[in-house]
């Protein structure tokens, strides 16, 4: 692998759900990323932003978008520049997006961009349960190593939207062997070149903002679970010694990046100190067995600790927030994963931690009958030196975690009256239709449609990752101002059609995410092949519409799982909300955040308002499928009325042969209708025309 850097944004989930095939490996000969045409990017981009901006802007926007794509203009050339950089590259976008997404993003990891995945609450009785979790945590870590060295990891298939694509496998092969080193000014996604497991391996245990080396391979041979757990025994035993206790230098890794990137090189200077951080950065992951942190410990709670570990005065120094995988395992039952985000996206966490919990749940604890390595030598705590310069860079650090602390405003929440099942039976996406819900959920609290992100895997092409699903549709502006402005004024069935419109466009536009045809992968490739070729920055790149277009005050991301846990992260933009959503069969998990300093934002006025529009969305559903269904009914019955009647005329007619023979000449050519039937009809019709719909419409 080679290097590689990456851009910061939020959590960049697959819009599609997984289904894992085993082949021996990767899989091999996707295709290319497509790049769209330029009309078609800047027609989109047009429709994209019109009902976003003022008559104003959008004039102007208009006659910007129009210079760039005349004929012999600056935009063909630029895109006759991609057109050479994918001929070129294996992915054309993939670094552009790497470092605009994550690398050259100067904010702090913890919130801003690292997500979280939060476990089950854990039922730790004494001390010791939770250093055997942690023991069978590892052991699952390893085991799924193994998967990955081999090469023999199942390859994913996409399922949802455009099923049975089988998806690019490479973020995997990251989650153990990278390393986020900051720059002064852009961050380096620091991979090993080989795929080969060194011996020995380690990983680094944090204990009491301390950190231990634990060798999980010992003369050639993999530690065990008891070997496991007799170490880390060894290491909360060597965290608790007072006098060895060292400042927690894992809060510098928790400051912006340019601060962080100084700071290292500080600490660079003695070489005890550059010592430990190899050891750090060569690692296989961390496992940061935390203290307990409070009596409360609802979702709400577990996820704040989760992102930001409660601050320097609680766990926020237990973590190393460079390395991709940070295993938390609380003394009070609180666990998870800390992501950084930067070499892979959230299914592949996904998938990591679901097999690690199905792996705990389905392997017994080994912790007899395994052969333990008879001489296992003591864990090693790294030392640092710190000079009155570093603990000054301590204090500031820790400063600002805590301010971070305080300003996260999170709240998570299941909602309990429906899930993804009640969605499917209306023959809806569930993703669309909770998409358009959380844009009737905004404009609610906000009265107005903002940028919105949706992240969508574009893993079907060699070295993909996402691109945006652009949420705020014109569509969705259409329903959800039906829903609250003309409430009244508009009637069900229109409602309706304007919800099923709303999907339709949110569904089309996933289609165009998910096969490399979206917009802002493709504007950002104009942009940063513009800048490589030192032109002066395009006019349609310096207009307060693209501006807008790239402030994501809706960031959100679907995280489905099938064990019971949820993802969470910070909003992207001060004025925000982040918007995590994992729907089941029966319910919904929404951990949604926003920021306290922002007078703009509310998290639990979000949720109130998200509830509120998702039972209004439910009570629409059922009246109009009720209404159809009563309808048909209606119809089944005014049907087998026609034909009782011309049963009992035929049945009168044959008794009476005689009869009919003499009349034959005089018989009406119509349909002869009953007094009850003609009454029926006309109380039907009278039901509907009530309704707003004629009774021709509904026949």
């Amino acid at each position: 692998m080679c290097l590689r850097t990456f851009r910061s944004f939020k959590l960049m989930f697959s819009n599609d759900t997984l289904l894992s095939v085993f082949i021996p490996h990767t899989v091999q000969g996707l295709p290319k990323l497509p790049l769209p045409t330029l009309k078609d990017t800047l027609d989109t981009y047009l429709r994209c932003m019109k009902h976003l901006l003022t008559e104003e802007q959008f004039n102007k926007t208009q006659n910007v978008v129009k210079q760039f794509g005349d004929p012999g203009g600056v935009g063909e050339l630029l895109q006759s520049k991609l057109v050479e950089r994918r001929e070129n590259k294996a992915n054309w976008v993939y670094d552009y997006w790497l470092n605009d997404m994550y690398l050259n993003n100067r904010l702090a990891l913890p919130v801003n961009s690292s997500p979280a995945m939060v476990f089950p609450q854990q039922n730790f009785r004494a001390p010791i349960d939770s250093l055997r979790f942690a023991a069978h945590l590892i052991s699952g870590v390893l085991e799924y190593k193994t998967l990955l060295d081999a090469r023999s990891l199942p390859v994913d298939y996409a399922r949802g939207q455009l099923a049975g694509t089988p998806m690019c496998m490479e973020q995997y092969y990251r989650l153990f062997t990278s390393y986020r080193l900051p720059g002064p000014e852009r961050d380096t996604l620091v991979a090993q070149e080989s795929s080969v497991m060194p011996e020995p391996e380690h990983i680094i245990v944090a204990c009491k903002n301390q950190f231990f080396v634990l060798d999980v391979v010992i003369n050639f041979r993999r530690l065990n679970e008891r070997d496991l757990l007799t170490q880390l025994q060894k290491i909360v035993k060597m965290a608790d010694s007072e006098e060895e206790r060292l400042p927690p230098i894992g809060l510098l890794t928790s400051d912006g990046r340019t601060e962080w990137a100084e700071s290292r090189s500080v600490l660079m200077r003695e070489s005890t100190n550059r010592d430990s951080l190899d050891m750090i950065e060569r690692c296989l992951c961390l496992v940061c067995l935390d203290d307990a942190s409070g009596p409360e410990l609802s979702d709400t709670t577990r996820a704040m600790l989760m992102l930001h570990g409660g601050g320097g005065a609680k766990s926020g120094g237990n973590r190393w927030y460079d390395k991709p995988m940070q295993f938390v395992v609380g003394a009070d039952g609180c666990c998870g994963v800390v992501c950084e985000h930067s070499p892979f996206e959230g299914i592949v966490l996904v998938q990591c931690t679901e097999y690690l919990l199905k792996y705990m749940i389905g392997s017994p604890s080994k912790l007899v009958r395994a052969a333990s390595v008879s001489e296992l030598p003591a864990p090693r705590r790294l030392r640092w030196k710190c000079t009155p310069e570093i603990h000054k860079l301590l204090a500031s650090s820790a400063d600002k975690l805590q301010r971070l602390v305080r300003n996260l405003d999170m709240n998570v929440h299941k909602f309990y009256d429906y899930g993804k099942e009640f969605i499917k039976k209306q023959k809806m996406s569930p993703d669309a239709y909770i998409q358009v819900a959380l844009q009737l959920a905004y404009y609610r609290c906000h009265g107005r449609p903002v940028s919105t992100y949706e992240s969508a895997s574009i893993r079907r092409f060699r070295e993909g990752r996402v691109d945006n699903i652009r949420s705020a549709t014109p569509e969705a502006l259409a329903f959800v101002k039906a829903m609250t402005d003309g409430m009244l004024s508009t009637s069900d069935t229109e409602k309706m059609e304007m919800l099923q419109g709303a999907i339709a466009a949110q569904t089309k536009y996933t289609i165009l995410a998910i096969t490399g045809m979206a917009i802002d992968n493709h504007l950002l490739g104009l942009r940063e092949i513009a800048h490589e070729l030192k032109l002066e920055k395009p006019e349609i790149f310096k207009d307060e519409a693209y501006l807008i277009s790239n402030q994501f005050i809706l960031s959100t991301s679907q995280v489905p799982t099938t064990v019971e846990m949820f993802c969470c992260y910070g909003p992207v933009v001060p004025n925000g909300y982040g918007v995590c959503y994992n729907p089941q069969s029966d319910h919904i998990i929404f951990p949604v955040s926003s920021f306290h300093e922002s007078s703009q934002t509310c998290s639990a006025e979000f949720v109130k308002c998200l509830v509120q529009g998702l039972l209004d969305m439910r009570d629409l559903c059922n009246k109009c499928n009720c209404s159809s269904n009563l309808a048909e009914q209606r119809k089944a019955q005014t049907l087998e009325m026609h034909t009782q009647t011309e049963t009992n005329w035929q049945s009168k007619t044959q008794q009476r042969p005689s009869d009919l023979t003499k009349n034959q000449k005089t018989l009406p050519q119509v349909l002869v209708k009953t007094p009850d039937q003609t009454k029926v009809e006309a109380q039907t019709q009278t039901a509907f025309t009530a309704r707003g719909t004629s009774f021709e419409e509904w026949k």
